[in-house]
């Protein structure tokens, strides 16, 4: 009984250093990462796992757009307060020649997208076909969480 109870404890330290030793996502999606997740697993679990994704993505998405709306609202309305009260006074002939200015640079660097832009975005068409289950998951809780 000793030496079976001594073995099992062996094989457990062997088995609680080999997964200490893994990464963790490893442990969650497997060796080979590369392959589709339509492979992996069933239609089932690549709903939900796009599901509570895009939910928990769509609702700190609506959070901080809020907050960043909220500030550049309200930093805008304090600006035009301070200029209509003349703590400061805002010279708009030059605002309006660096917006200008901001506009062509702007129009100068649309025109032809940089090399990595490109492989980016080749890289996610290919992930978004290889796991459309997924991201129809994902869409549907990014909604979701928009709405919540």
């Amino acid at each position: 009984m000793a030496d079976m109870k001594k073995e099992v404890d062996e094989t457990l330290d062997e088995l609680t250093d080999y997964v200490k030793k893994q990464r963790w996502w490893s442990r969650v999606f497997g060796k080979n990462n590369s392959r589709p997740l339509a492979d992996k697993y069933t239609v089932g679990t690549q709903i939900a796992i796009g599901g509570v994704t895009g939910w928990c993505a769509g609702f700190l998405f609506q959070k901080v757009g809020k907050l960043a709306a909220s500030a550049v609202g309200g930093g805008f309305l304090l600006l035009q307060i301070a200029n209509h009260t003349g703590y400061i006074s805002v010279d708009w002939k030059r605002v309006e020649r660096d917006v200008n200015k901001a506009k062509k640079q702007l129009k100068l660097n649309v025109d032809k997208p940089s090399r990595e832009v490109k492989t980016k975005v080749q890289e996610v068409q290919i992930f978004v076909q290889n796991n459309i289950i997924l991201m129809g998951g994902f869409a549907g809780g990014f909604l979701i969480g928009l709405a919540s």
